[in-house]
């Protein structure tokens, strides 16, 4: 509807994660830089955590793509909520395996013997399991059991597991406590910065075609980042309804009342103006009367 009205020849804040769209920030770039030192290292276990709509899983897309040659065979599984049995079965699957898949012995067999003939024609193979907070203990302590496979002197397989901040809970189970020994990288995605935030979005508009100089002006921006808090999934929303807003109202700069309206239609209300500062107040004023209370009960 605004992509003419703005010079846009498609839509720049989709949430659908789209490697063409990525933005590396400086998080970004660090859980990049420990996912290809992990894989390039052969570390076996990998674990990459972080917030919902950080971009875990668009930089596990871009970073398949990167992998994506004759030196590495992929498999991504995206509904990990499955049982032991179906995980390999899926796993299997992804790999091209035709085995006999009745029980779980029959295909750790075949992907042990397909390990090995990848690794003696000089493959690397990785298995990026997402959304491993879903998994069941039982499926993990399985996918410890692959990481068995193994030569003397390397692993065979690089599992990398992401997910939410409660699969560092999982993994701190007393009955996992072999599979958490055997991560070699870990690493927690945060959120980006405010300017990263404020890249972030000129890039993806740069990405869609835009040619105007200037979407989004200072106060709009400074809005966004407020109520988003830096998440890429919180931004893409926003933006988009602003500029919903902006080409509704026939404005061409977004400011930070189309900001601000855009957050009402989304049915969010803004952070208001000194919210922290007063709750800073509320606090010391409690701390003083709990201490004036004191004194007085103490005399």
């Amino acid at each position: 509807m605004y992509l003419d009205y703005y010079g846009l020849s498609e839509k720049p804040f989709t949430i659908t994660p789209n490697p063409r769209f990525i933005y590396l920030s400086k998080n970004h770039k660090e859980v990049f830089a420990h996912l290809l030192f992990g894989i390039r290292d052969h570390a076996g276990f990998i674990v990459v955590t972080g917030e919902v709509g950080t971009g875990k899983t668009t930089v596990l897309r871009t970073l398949l793509g990167e992998l994506e040659d004759e030196s590495y065979r992929l498999a991504f599984i995206f509904n990990p909520a499955v049982s032991a049995l179906d995980l390999l079965r899926n796993i299997a699957r992804e790999y091209g395996l035709e085995c006999d898949d009745s029980n779980n012995s029959h295909i750790v067999d075949a992907l042990n013997a397909f390990l090995l003939q990848q690794r003696s024609e000089g493959r690397s193979v990785v298995l990026v399991i997402d959304e491993a907070q879903n998994l069941e203990p039982s499926v993990l302590e399985q996918i410890r059991l692959l990481s068995n496979l193994e030569t003397e002197t390397d692993k065979l397989i690089q599992i990398i597991l992401v997910g939410q901040p409660e699969l560092n809970d999982v993994l701190s189970r007393t009955d996992l406590r072999q599979l958490s020994q055997r991560i070699a990288v870990r690493y927690h995605l945060l959120p980006m910065d405010f300017t990263d935030t404020c890249d972030y979005i000129h890039h993806r508009l740069r990405i869609a075609g835009g040619t105007q100089q200037r979407v989004f002006n200072e106060s709009a921006l400074k809005k966004i980042y407020r109520f988003s808090r830096g998440y890429p999934r919180l931004i893409n929303l926003v933006c988009d309804r602003a500029l919903l807003v902006g080409y509704a109202e026939g404005c061409r700069e977004i400011d930070g009342k189309m900001v601000r309206g855009a957050i009402k239609e989304m049915g969010q209300k803004p952070a208001a103006p000194g919210h922290r500062r007063f709750l800073w107040i509320g606090a010391l004023a409690a701390v003083a009367i709990a201490v004036l209370a004191g004194v007085y009960f103490a005399a």
